[in-house]
């Protein structure tokens, strides 16, 4: 029997027995209420089954519907996407609420990914600043505009783990690790949602439920092979902490994995999220995900993909009319309960009278342009764009002294590019409001920037780069932003090779060639492969698409007004042949020791045995840069490291400290982080886990005792035996800067 089977049978038991002796339910994933529960069963008492399909029924307001108007006041819509004029929602929400038979408000959905019209880095960038913090303030932004326009409901965040940066989706979500992920998820839903009932709160949607990382190729939809040992311990994590943090609703994934969709996948949406985790949010497909199992032949038509869909757990269908065109002849038909209809309906009824829509439907189109960019809103922007931002190298360029800089040449695709500088999914971020670099360094340094562009785009092939040579020997220094256009990363927008596209390498090495000081900012959707670049520059900072006020923060931390701090939340590769390449994998039976490159081995290599470890002869074993790597303007020493004590008890807290003492003469921002290995498993283990982190900031020469608890019931892993728990054993603690930095400090968990 397999474990699966095993906790099926667990659960219906357990469920059983909950019933038998008249037991409490499990507390409320979303925080419903008796009264709000009440009102949930007076209305679903009150709809026709007709009605309650409606209820289930997601559409576009670009398409799809004959009169939007007629399906609104009969009952066929229980949600909207993408309309975000004011007037409109208010026009719609008018009828449903005034015109239709039941009074029910429409829950209005949108793509609000990274901020509403002002934009912050995308979320990958958010992830690189590990502060949560911040990014809770950014998510409470963008809700606080979206709201204002009528948007209730947005898409994000995004929890799937990424490791092949091929993948263009990565740049939607927080990188590689699933700790890192989790503390990012739990923030933005925070922040999204806000408190209840207050008009402002915008219902956070946590997708892609789940594996849609791992797409096979690194090729946007295509299937996943994850076993359940990874889904438990790599990919759902993060969705649970977001479940616990209250999110409203969840969005099934496009992709198939091991041969089942997940849109009609029951062991993950019924038995993991419904029973296991006690969700009663709202669980909404991607776009058209029901209809598209169709594609990938799991079901034959429309109506049978959609009595699937149901019986997995989903409630809503986002633009496959599925459910609104099948689902009443399934009932009458026999094949689908209207009880599990009845459920579907509960789980939207319930989400729209938590956020207070029946109370307050509408929203004053006078005032929803007061709150867009305010200023307070831009501050925030700046100050994440400044912590997103990661120093890769430094050989004593930056930072710049305004005051000796008489003359700055700024050059590259990405200088003054106000609509890519916003990144992938910043649907209604307005380029006339972004302040690229370009303006930014004008504004703050009028008539000493020389401004030659090089490339009009990041793909654009040239031969020569006269006229930015001659530039460049007129220069003091040389700032070269180059990187990826927007439309390079996101949904759909996969790579193969992922070094800077055009000819931006041979501009850089011609900048290089005249002897100035070159710094390198790079803005991409993904990490680059730019270890070629590195030799020709005496400084990189990597931005992540930055946003609306990605200028003014670029320039702050080139000249020192900021301190760059972010790290890397996801390991950045020599070259796109060691993909996949992550901090966190198993050890193999035989870890790499330093065995010699490709061009190292000699004419008699053949007589020897050579490659006995996993590595590349070519390229070896590590990459560029590691995850949680990030250079600032000051120095750090980790010292005198300890643990509370040797061995602990499953119940316990493990305390372990270190000084962290600022050897360098700026203050600075370190990112202290705290890995754990777990060394023998009844799965093998990964060589290290990140457990734990925070910000600490430093004056010149100031030492400070860093204290951390990690609790050890955060060591449980789901093991062979099915469960989820701590095993006993040897463990290793690293307090450190990186994931590659550090020695270990050893521990019993008895």
């Amino acid at each position: 029997m397999s474990n699966k089977t095993i906790r099926n049978l667990f659960l219906a038991a357990a469920c059983l027995a909950a019933a038998a002796c008249g037991g409490p339910k499990r507390p409320s994933t979303v925080g419903t209420t008796p009264e709000v529960e009440r009102r949930v069963e007076q209305i679903l008492a009150q709809m026709t089954l007709a009605e309650k399909i409606g209820q289930m029924n997601q559409v576009s307001a670009d398409g799809g519907v004959d009169n939007y108007a007629e399906a609104v006041r009969r009952g066929q819509i229980g949600s909207v996407l993408n309309v975000v004029d004011p007037e409109k929602i208010n026009e719609m929400q008018r009828i449903a609420m005034e015109e239709s038979r039941l009074a029910i408000p429409l829950l209005v959905g949108r793509d609000v990914i990274h901020g509403f019209h002002t934009v912050f880095p995308i979320p990958l960038g958010l992830a690189a600043t590990f502060d949560p913090a911040l990014v809770e303030e950014g998510a409470r932004v963008a809700a606080v505009e979206a709201t204002a326009q009528g948007v209730r409901w947005t898409f994000s965040p995004m929890l799937d783990i990424a490791r092949d940066p091929r993948w263009g989706r990565m740049a939607e979500g927080s990188g590689e690790d699933t700790w890192l992920d989790a503390r990012m998820g739990e923030a933005m839903v925070r922040g999204y949602q806000g408190a209840q009932w207050d008009t402002t709160a915008m219902a956070a949607c946590i997708k892609h439920f789940v594996g849609y990382g791992a797409a096979e190729g690194g090729r946007d939809y295509n299937s996943t092979f994850l076993t359940e040992n990874q889904l438990r311990n790599v990919y759902l994590p993060p969705f649970e902490a977001a479940v616990k943090a209250g999110a409203l609703t969840l969005m099934t994934s496009f992709n198939d994995n091991d041969g089942v969709p997940s849109t009609g996948n029951r062991f993950i949406v019924k038995d993991i999220l419904r029973d296991e985790w006690g969700f009663d949010g709202l669980v909404v497909t991607d776009w058209n995900s029901m209809g598209e199992m169709v594609s990938h032949g799991y079901g034959a038509d429309r109506r049978e993909v959609a009595r699937q869909a149901l019986d997995a757990g989903v409630d809503m269908d986002m633009m496959t009319f599925g459910f609104i065109t099948h689902l009443e002849e399934l009932v009458r038909a026999g094949e689908v309960r209207e009880s599990a209809i009845d459920d579907a309906v509960r789980n939207i009824l319930r989400v729209k009278i938590l956020l207070g829509l029946f109370e307050h439907p509408y929203v004053d189109a006078a005032a929803a342009e007061t709150v867009q960019y305010a200023p307070e809103h831009l501050d925030a922007a700046r100050r994440t764009a400044e912590e997103s931002a990661v120093l890769l190298k430094n050989d004593g360029v930056l930072p710049l002294d305004a005051g000796r800089v008489r003359t700055i040449l700024v050059t590259g695709p990405m200088a003054d590019a106000p609509h890519d500088q916003l990144g992938t999914w910043s649907f209604d971020g307005q380029k006339q409001h972004t302040v690229t670099p370009l303006a930014a360094l004008r504004e703050r340094f009028p008539g000493r920037v020389i401004y030659v562009p090089g490339l009009k785009d990041s793909r654009e092939q040239r031969a020569r780069f006269d006229d930015v040579v001659a530039a460049a020997r007129r220069a003091d220094v040389v700032l070269a932003f180059l990187g990826e256009e927007a439309i390079l990363s996101g949904e759909a927008h996969s790579l193969a090779d992922l070094n800077l596209k055009g000819s931006q390498s041979e501009l850089l090495a011609a900048l290089q060639a005249t002897g100035k000081p070159v710094v390198a900012t790079v803005m991409a959707g993904r990490p680059l492969t730019v270890e070629r670049d590195l030799p020709h520059c005496g400084a990189m900072l990597y931005s992540f698409h930055p946003g609306t006020m990605g200028g003014p923060a670029l320039a702050n931390l080139i000249f020192g007004d900021a301190t760059p701090s972010g790290k890397t939340p996801v390991t950045f590769l020599r070259t796109v042949g060691q993909v996949p390449m992550y901090y966190s994998h198993n050890m193999t039976g035989r870890p790499y020791r330093g065995e010699k490159l490709l061009d190292e081995i000699g004419p008699e290599a053949g007589q020897t045995s050579l490659g006995n470890t996993s590595y590349y002869l070519d390229y070896g074993a590590y990459p560029l840069f590691p995850f949680g790597y990030g250079l600032s303007y000051t120095t750090f020493a980790y010292t005198e490291p300890s643990l509370d004590k040797a061995v602990y008890g499953r119940d316990d807290v493990v305390r372990a400290a270190c000084t962290l003492t600022n050897t360098g003469a700026r203050p600075g921002t370190e990112v202290v982080q705290v890995y754990v290995r777990d060394l023998v498993g009844s799965f093998t283990r990964p060589v290290k886990e990140l457990k734990h982190f925070e910000r600490v900031a430093l004056q010149p020469g100031e030492s400070r005792r860093v204290e951390v608890e990690i609790p050890v019931s955060a060591l449980a892993f789901w093991g062979a035996d099915g469960t989820k728990k701590v095993e006993p054993g040897d463990f290793q603690l690293w307090l450190a800067g990186d994931s590659a930095s550090g020695e270990p400090l050893a521990f019993k968990v008895e």
